[in-house]
């Protein structure tokens, strides 16, 4: 059976809506109250896991997810082995480095070596930072990252933005983008080759309705 990984969150209900779209529905996890991590289509064809968005390519990777639906963003802070298979188009936002607007600096390329950075996502960070060849202190923040600047912890940060309201009722401004993200299909590479589980249909049909005015 095909076994398909969700991620809370933001990307839920659009990744929901686009299975239901070929298919197959796993609309169950919106259902108030609903506690269960794994749920199977009415058509029996297929499974979902509902997962934290990190966890997403790492259940993909190991092969316990033939596909998943996750964030560019997430893919390119795991770095996991898995098929980039379709840009799904929803969920945009963007990587961006931010300060306080009070700050001096207007480019990343201003800040001093060894400047305080902090982020949730740190391997994007030091990646980005790596390909300027500037040396910086990264400090992993879980949440509220916007508080670094403001407390004065940190004098920039490295975060995912929407809209930038966030940023601008707490006082900060974004320098620059270090990517946009939306939401991609990923699949197991191996069982992606073998259409196992007739994996291929399922993308060919996704990336039809993607392109589907």
């Amino acid at each position: 059976m095909l076994t398909v990984a969700l991620a809370k969150g933001a990307l839920l209900k659009d990744s929901i809506r686009l299975f239901q779209s070929i298919g197959l529905d796993f609309s169950a996890f919106l259902e108030p109250g609903m506690r269960q991590l794994q749920i199977e289509d009415p058509t029996g064809r297929a499974r979902a896991l509902i997962l934290r968005n990190g966890d997403v390519p790492v259940y993909v990777e190991y092969g316990q997810a033939h596909l998943g639906i996750v964030g560019y963003d997430v893919l390119q802070e795991k770095r996991a082995n898995v098929a980039q298979l379709v840009d799904l188009g929803f969920g945009g936002c963007r990587m961006s480095v931010a300060v306080k607007q009070t700050s001096p600096y207007r480019s990343a390329r201003d800040f001093p070596a060894h400047v305080r950075v902090a982020s949730k996502f740190v391997g994007c960070a030091r990646a980005y930072f790596h390909e300027l060849d500037i040396p910086v202190e990264l400090i992993y923040l879980s949440g509220s990252v916007e508080l670094g600047p403001i407390t004065g912890m940190s004098e920039a940060i490295v975060d995912l933005v929407a809209t930038g309201t966030t940023l601008r009722e707490n006082g900060l401004q974004e320098l620059e983008v270090l990517f946009e993200s939306t939401a991609r299909l990923v699949g197991h590479p191996l069982s992606y080759r073998l259409n196992q589980d007739g994996m291929g249909e399922i993308v060919a049909n996704m990336r039809q309705q993607v392109m589907v005015p």
